[in-house]
């Protein structure tokens, strides 16, 4: 669609507020664990030159101490809800900082929304 790299700031669309996300944007689970990116598909979207994150993105977890009563029950996944902002990379919707998310344990037990990073605003498409 677009010719030549381009590059602008964005506030959101459509009401929605918050700062896009890279697929290797610093996340981690409320216990301390590092989210990292399983399947990061082909960037058609840059933020400084790193892949957008969209709702394609799959995150494990690694490193959480999250235990329960003595008994360990880390983190494993964090599953994000992507964002009402309309706007889409690929058909994927983008990911915000103010997207909903949730981490789980390996038995699908929620336990708390994940830390993100601030995120960059600066976007390019190729």
């Amino acid at each position: 669609m677009f010719g030549t790299s381009r590059t602008f700031r964005t506030a959101g669309a459509s009401g929605a507020a918050g700062k896009l996300l890279a697929a290797d944007t610093l996340i981690s689970c409320p216990h301390g664990g590092r989210a990292t990116p399983v399947h990061t598909p082909s960037p058609a979207v840059l933020i400084g030159g790193r892949a957008a994150a969209t709702a394609a993105h799959t995150y494990t977890v690694v490193g959480c101490t999250h235990t329960v009563d003595g008994v360990p029950q880390p983190c494993v996944s964090v599953r994000f809800t992507a964002s009402a902002s309309g706007v889409t990379v690929a058909g994927a919707a983008v990911l915000l900082d103010t997207s909903a998310a949730q981490c789980f344990s390996a038995a699908l037990v929620a336990q708390g929304p994940p830390v993100v990073n601030a995120a960059q605003q600066e976007v390019s498409l190729r």
